[in-house]
C-alpha cells in the first residue's frame, strides 16, 4: 500500500490542526487565570504577568533559530517530537511548586510550540499538494483560531472552577493525543526534501525596509492588543462589576468575535485588497481600546459594563480581522519566493508585540492602573496605523520612481 495519501486526502491536516489548537490554547489562556494563579503562586499580578512576557519573548527568539537549525532533519519526526515536548511541558507546568518552576516550563513550552507551528504550516502544503495548499494552511491554521475563539474561554471557566493547574492538564491531554495522531496519521515520506530557509536567508529578508516597517506594524498590532489581553481580567473585575465565572464569559465574547475578525478579514481581503482593511482595522481597534479607558474613567462600574463589551467585541473583530490582510500584504511584498520566510518572520514578529505588550500593560499598572490600559493600548495601535500610511506612501513613490525610469 502507497504511503503517501493521495493529493485530495486532507485528513492528516486535522491532526495538525489539533496541535496548532492545544499551541493557541496554551499560548492565551493564562490571561484569565492571571488572579487565580497571582494568589496561588504568591506573586504580585505584575510579576504573574511576566509568565506572558516571557512565553511570547522566547516564542519570537527561538522559532526562527530552532527552526533554520533543524531544517535538514526529518520533518515528521520533528513534528511527533516537538509536539510530545509540548504535551510534557504542559505536564510540568501542572505540577510546578513555585512561580520559577513554571516559568521554566513555559520557556520550553515556547520553544516547542515555536517549532511546532512553522513546521505544520510546511507540512500543510506537503501533505495536500500545491493545487489545495490554501485551503490546507486554513485548516492548520484554523487550530489557532478555534482556539482563540473557544479553547481560551474554555481554559478560563475551566481555571475558574477547577483551578489554574486543570488547563495545562487539559492542553497536555490535547497535545497528547495530537501526537498519537501525527504518529499513526502523517504518511513516513511526507516532507522528505522539503526546503527549509536558513537563518541567513530569514535575516536577509527581514533587512529589507519594506519588509521590515510592515513586520514593525505587527509588532505594534500585537502590544496593544497584549498590553490589554494580558490583564483584561484585572481590567473587567476593575472597570465593571464582574466577576468569576463570568469574565470568563466576556473571554468566550472576545473569542467568538476573534473567530468572526478571521472570516471577515479574509473574505475583505479577497475583496478590497489588504491596504483597504489594514487601516479600517487599526482605527476600530484605537475607538475600541479608547472606549474601554473612557468607560473605566468616567462611568459608574454598573453602567460601564455594556460600552466595554461592545468595544471588546469590536476589538476582537478588528484584531483578528487585520491578520489575514497583513499576511497577504507580506505575500504581495515579499513575493512567491519569499513568502514563507515573511510570514514565519511575521508570526516571530507578531510573539515579539506579545511579549512587549505585557510588558507595557505590567508598566502601566505599576505606574498608573487598569483603567489606563486603553489609552496605552490605543497609542501602540495609532503608531501602527502612522507607519501603515508611511509604507502605503513609500511604495507608491518607489513604483512611481520605477516607472519614470522605465
Amino acid at each position: 500500500m502507497n504511503a503517501t495519501p493521495s493529493p485530495t486526502s486532507l485528513a492528516p491536516l486535522y491532526w495538525l490542526a489539533l496541535g496548532t489548537f492545544a499551541v493557541g490554547t496554551e499560548s492565551f489562556m493564562i490571561a484569565g487565570l492571571l488572579p487565580d494563579m497571582a494568589a496561588d503562586l504568591h506573586a504580585s499580578i505584575v510579576a504573574t504577568g511576566q509568565l506572558v512576557t516571557v512565553f511570547a519573548l522566547a516564542y519570537a527568539l527561538s522559532s526562527p533559530v530552532l527552526t533554520a537549525l533543524t531544517g535538514a532533519l526529518n520533518r515528521r519526526r520533528m513534528m511527533i517530537a516537538s509536539l510530545a515536548a509540548f504535551a510534557l511541558a504542559n505536564v510540568f507546568a501542572f505540577a510546578a511548586q513555585n512561580y520559577w518552576e513554571l516559568m521554566a516550563a513555559r520557556i520550553v513550552l515556547a520553544a516547542a510550540a515555536g517549532l511546532y507551528v512553522p513546521g505544520a504550516n510546511a507540512l500543510a502544503g506537503a501533505v495536500a499538494g500545491p493545487e489545495r495548499r490554501g485551503t490546507a494552511l486554513a485548516i492548520v491554521s484554523g487550530g489557532i483560531t478555534l482556539a482563540v475563539a473557544f479553547g481560551v474561554p474554555l481554559g478560563a471557566l475551566v481555571g475558574d472552577g477547577l483551578g489554574w493547574r486543570m488547563t495545562f492538564a487539559g492542553v497536555a491531554v490535547l497535545a497528547a493525543t495530537a501526537t498519537a495522531g501525527l504518529f499513526f496519521g502523517l504518511p513516513r515520506t511526507i516532507g522528505a526534501g522539503l526546503p527549509s530557509a536558513t537563518l541567513r536567508e530569514r535575516i536577509e529578508t527581514a533587512r529589507q525596509p519594506v519588509i521590515l516597517m510592515t513586520l514593525v506594524v505587527t509588532t505594534l498590532w500585537a502590544m496593544g492588543a497584549y498590553t490589554v489581553y494580558t490583564y483584561l481580567a484585572l481590567f473587567i473585575a476593575q472597570a465593571t462589576l464582574l466577576a468569576g465565572a463570568q469574565i470568563g464569559f466576556v473571554l468566550f465574547t472576545w473569542g467568538v468575535a476573534a473567530g468572526v475578525g478571521v472570516l471577515i478579514g479574509g473574505k475583505a481581503v479577497d475583496r478590497f485588497g489588504p491596504r483597504r482593511v489594514i487601516a479600517p482595522c487599526l482605527a476600530v481597534s484605537i475607538a475600541a481600546f479608547s472606549l474601554m479607558s473612557a468607560s473605566a474613567h468616567w462611568l459608574p462600574r454598573a453602567v460601564a459594563i455594556v460600552p466595554v463589551l461592545v468595544a471588546v467585541v469590536a476589538w476582537g473583530v478588528a484584531h483578528w480581522s487585520f491578520y489575514p490582510a497583513q499576511q497577504a500584504r507580506l505575500i504581495g511584498i515579499a513575493g512567491l519566493r519569499g513568502t514563507p520566510i515573511a510570514l514565519s518572520l511575521n508570526a516571530s514578529f507578531m510573539y515579539l508585540g506579545f511579549s512587549l505588550g505585557a510588558v507595557l500593560g505590567s508598566i502601566t499598572l505599576k505606574f498608573a492602573s487598569a483603567s489606563n490600559l486603553g489609552w496605552t493600548a490605543a497609542a501602540c495601535e495609532a503608531a501602527a496605523l502612522v507607519l501603515t500610511v508611511a509604507i502605503g506612501r513609500r511604495r507608491v513613490s518607489v513604483c512611481a520612481v520605477a516607472g519614470n525610469a522605465a
